[in-house]
C-alpha cells in the first residue's frame, strides 16, 4: 500500500548529488510540486575530494554532511531503500514492501562499487598496503601508505569503463608520485599503472600533457591489464593481460602499496528492471534524458545510461535538463532542453596544478574558460581544491545553476 494517500508528482530514487540537484532544480521552477526523495543513507559525501584526501590535500571530515541538511525544504525525504521499479504501475517498491506511487519518476541512485569482482580484495582493504580513494574510510589510509613508502613498488589500477570519475585512478598515482618526488624518494619507488582499457585517457587531446607527467614520474603503463585477485598478506596482485590477438595470460606482481579502483555497475534493482538498457544502466534518450519507452521516467547521474563521463560536473548540467523536460512532460509541452554530454575531470597532475578536462559526447571539448584546456594550471587547482566544493554544496545542490543552463532545441 502507498506510504501516502496521494500519488507524488515526482518520486526521485536516490538522494545523492543527482537526486538532490534534480529536486532543487525542479522546486526552483515549480515550488508547488510534491516530491519524494528515496534515500537510505543519513550521510552525504562530496566524493570528488576523496582523491585529494588520499593525496594529503583535503580534510576527510569536510567531504561528509548529513543528508537531512541537504534535502530541499519542500521535498519529503523517505529514508528507505528502493528494491524494485514498477513502471507499468507507476510505483517504486521499498525494502519494507510498501509502494510509492508517482506521476513522474527520476532514477538517480548512483552506481555500485563491485569490490567482490576482485578475488580476496575485500578482506585486505585498509591493511597490507592495499587501499582505495573510492571509499570514504579508506582515502586517509591512501595518504598514510604514500607517506610511509620510501622505497619499493607501488601499483595503481583502473577497471573497465564505465566508472565514475574516469581520471581518478591516475590522479591517485600523480599525487602520490608528486609527494615522493618532493620527499626525494621517487627514484627508489617502482611505479606501475595497470589499466584494463587500452588508452591512458579516453579523450585524445589530453593524453600528451598527461604523458609528460607519466615520463616525469617514470611510471610504467600497462594497458589491457586487469586486476583479478589480491593476496594482501603476501603482497601480490594477480593481473589478466590481453595481447593484440585477444589472447590472455595471468601474471603476479609484488607490491608494497596497491591502490585499487574496483569494477562498477548499476545497482541490482536497476539492472534487473525493465527500465535498464543492455548494459544494465537506465536507458535514456541522450539529449532529453527521458526513458525511450516510459515517457514519465527520467534519469541522471551515475546510473544513467547516457554515454557521458560519470562525474559530478555532469550532474550539474543534467539536473536543469531533467527539470525542464520533466515539467514540460507534466504540462504536455514539447521538450526543448538538451544535454550535450558535458562532463569534467580535473586531472590533478601534481599538488598545485590541474589539467581541467571538459568534454561532451564523442570527446568533443567543451571548455568553460577561454584558456587552452590541455595546459596544467595553478588556477585550475584553486578551482578544484577550493571553489568546486562550494559550487557543489552552495549552488548545485540548492538549484542555483551557475554556468549550467540547459541548451535549447
Amino acid at each position: 500500500m502507498p506510504l501516502d494517500d496521494s500519488i507524488w508528482d515526482v518520486v526521485i530514487v536516490g538522494g545523492g548529488a543527482a537526486g538532490i540537484a534534480a529536486a532543487a532544480s525542479l522546486l526552483k521552477r515549480k515550488p508547488s510540486l510534491s516530491i519524494a526523495i528515496v534515500e537510505p543513507s543519513d550521510r552525504h559525501y562530496y566524493q570528488p575530494a576523496w582523491t585529494l584526501v588520499g593525496g594529503g590535500c583535503f580534510n576527510q571530515a569536510d567531504t561528509c554532511r548529513s543528508t537531512a541538511s541537504l534535502i530541499p525544504a519542500n521535498a519529503k525525504w523517505i529514508r528507505s531503500r528502493a528494491t524494485r521499479l514498477l513502471p507499468q504501475q507507476n510505483q517504486v517498491e521499498l525494502e519494507n514492501g510498501r509502494h510509492l506511487g508517482y506521476h513522474t519518476l527520476i532514477i538517480a541512485p548512483g552506481l555500485e562499487l563491485h569490490w567482490g569482482a576482485i578475488a580476496a580484495l575485500e578482506e585486505t582493504l585498509g591493511k597490507n598496503g592495499v587501499t582505495s580513494n573510492y571509499r570514504y574510510d579508506l582515502a586517509p589510509y591512501t595518504w598514510e601508505c604514500v607517506q610511509n613508502l620510501k622505497q619499493g613498488r607501488a601499483l595503481f589500477t583502473q577497471p573497465a569503463m564505465p566508472i565514475k570519475c574516469a581520471g581518478a585512478p591516475q590522479k591517485a598515482m600523480y599525487l602520490s608520485c608528486h609527494h615522493w618526488e618532493e620527499q626525494g624518494c621517487l627514484d627508489n619507488i617502482d611505479v606501475h599503472f595497470h589499466n584494463t582499457g587500452g588508452v591512458l585517457f579516453g579523450v585524445a587531446d589530453f593524453v600528451p600533457p598527461l604523458m609528460e607527467y607519466v615520463k616525469r614520474y617514470n611510471a610504467h603503463l600497462n594497458f589491457t591489464s586487469e586486476l583479478i585477485a589480491v593476496n594482501g598478506p603476501a603482497k601480490t596482485a594477480t593481473f589478466r593481460d590481453t595481447n593484440a590477438d585477444g589472447e590472455t595470460h595471468e601474471r603476479h606482481e609484488a607490491f608494497d602499496m596497491l591502490h585499487v579502483v574496483p569494477p562498477q555497475r548499476a545497482p541490482e534493482f536497476v539492472r534487473n528492471s525493465e527500465l535498464a538498457n543492455e548494459a544494465g544502466w537506465v536507458a535514456v534518450d541522450e539529449a532529453t534524458l527521458q526513458h525511450p519507452h516510459y515517457a514519465n521516467v527520467f534519469s541522471l547521474g551515475d546510473a544513467c545510461g547516457a554515454s557521458n563521463a560519470k562525474t559530478a560536473a555532469a550532474v550539474r548540467k543534467q539536473a536543469p535538463v531533467v527539470a525542464e523536460n520533466l515539467l514540460a512532460y507534466l504540462d504536455k509541452r514539447p521538450m526543448t532542453a538538451r544535454y550535450a554530454g558535458y562532463g569534467a575531470c580535473p586531472l590533478t597532475v601534481e599538488k598545485g596544478k590541474v589539467v581541467l578536462a571538459e568534454f561532451g559526447y564523442g570527446g568533443k571539448l567543451q571548455p568553460s574558460f577561454p584558456l587552452n584546456p590541455v595546459v596544467p594550471r595553478t588556477s585550475m587547482w584553486w578551482l578544484k581544491r577550493y571553489a568546486m566544493p562550494r559550487i557543489y554544496f552552495s549552488l548545485m545542490l540548492k538549484g542555483h545553476e551557475w554556468l549550467a543552463g540547459p541548451e535549447k532545441r
